[in-house]
């Protein structure tokens, strides 16, 4: 029987005893790792040299011994021995190790930092400007506010009629005067039926054309056309408002005495090209604030047409009434006419058109 080989004992642990700190713990100790302790220092003393009391043995007050930094025990060649104890732990810079770096109190020998200064706010100019123009809008809003209510006020204190405006020497009028109008009657309604039938017997077809300018103007025509008689009677009335260009001061009167005398002008001279004739023309008194009559004769492509007009101006409103009777016509049996019928019919549609509007 073979002899058994067994290995080589091995040798025995060496014992750990806790006062040899020269040597490792076994791995059995399970210790957790040692990490250097900073020595404390000891708190200040009032009185005794260097600020601390002397106690009995020329210690400090209150201290018997300097403590060791690693809480071992005084020997004769350890911490705290007699040369220790000679010495004041104050006066001296404590022991420090190797690895031990100069001990950083926070906040001790450092200089406060500066406060930096704030940083520019972001888009501080955009938000002045923005702001600013906020500003501006509230102020015109509140002026429009002002100004809306002011108008109400006058609005509602005059009835909704506002009086004629201050007239100033040299200043143009911009708003309506005393006596002016701002619209006219339906022409098609100033004209009684009596007269219509009179001075235009048949059925005339009566029309009303649109007016350009609102209330402040109407038209209306009357046509019979059963040969031997043609007759087209127009009348018109135009309320002038305030205008800048007008003469004078700019009032709406003005502007219809232009008017007035821009139709008195063309018929008694028509512009070069046209194909009416020259106007005879008669100054009317006792009708409106002025007045005239004129008498013209066309005459195109074999066709004979008279034609009698009346102009009135009353304040701000200028009449217009024209009859146009069909003498001659290639076409048909047309005539004749006779010019005293025809004015006379002018007239009464004139006086009756200026008599709706006092």
């Amino acid at each position: 029987m073979p002899e058994q080989e067994f290995p080589p004992p091995r040798p025995p642990a060496r014992p750990y005893r806790p006062g040899r700190e020269d040597e490792d713990p076994p791995p059995w100790a399970n210790l957790p790792p040692v990490r250097p302790a900073r020595p404390r220092r000891p708190a200040p003393v009032p009185g005794g040299p260097g600020g601390r009391h002397a106690g009995p043995g020329g210690q400090p007050g209150g201290v018997a011994s300097p403590a060791d930094p690693f809480g071992r025990p005084e020997g004769p060649d350890g911490v705290g021995g007699p040369a220790d104890r000679t010495a004041d732990p104050g006066d001296q810079e404590p022991q420090r190790d190797q690895w031990e770096g100069p001990e950083a109190d926070a906040g001790e020998g450092v200089p406060p930092a500066e406060p930096r200064p704030a940083p520019p706010r972001p888009g501080g100019r955009a938000l002045r400007a923005a702001a600013r123009r906020r500003r501006r809008w509230v102020v015109m809003a509140g002026g429009v506010v002002a100004a809306a209510g002011a108008v109400l006020a006058v609005v509602l204190l005059t009835g909704g009629r506002p009086g004629p405006a201050s007239v100033t020497p040299g200043s143009l009028v911009t708003t309506f005067q005393s006596g002016e109008l701002r619209q006219v009657p339906a022409a098609c309604q100033v004209v009684p039926g009596a007269t219509v039938r009179q001075y235009l017997p048949g059925q005339p077809k009566v029309a009303s054309p649109l007016p350009v300018n609102g209330s402040a103007e109407s038209a209306c025509n009357w046509t019979i056309d059963q040969p031997p008689v043609y007759r087209l009677m127009e009348l018109n009335l135009l309320a002038y408002a305030p205008d800048g260009l007008a003469s004078g001061d700019g009032s709406a009167t003005f502007a219809a005495t232009d008017a007035y005398a821009l139709a008195l002008r063309t018929l008694r001279f028509p512009p070069k090209g046209s194909p009416a004739p020259p106007a005879t023309v008669r100054i009317l008194t006792g009708l409106g604030n002025e007045a005239f009559s004129a008498w013209q004769v066309y005459r195109v492509e074999g066709a004979v047409t008279d034609v009698a007009t009346v102009v009135v101006r009353y304040h701000n409103v200028v009449v217009t009434v024209t009859l146009n009777g069909l003498e001659h016509s290639g076409k048909g049996s047309y005539g004749p006419v006779s010019p005293s019928g025809l004015a006379s019919a002018a007239m009464a549609f004139a006086q009756a058109a200026e008599a709706s509007l006092r």
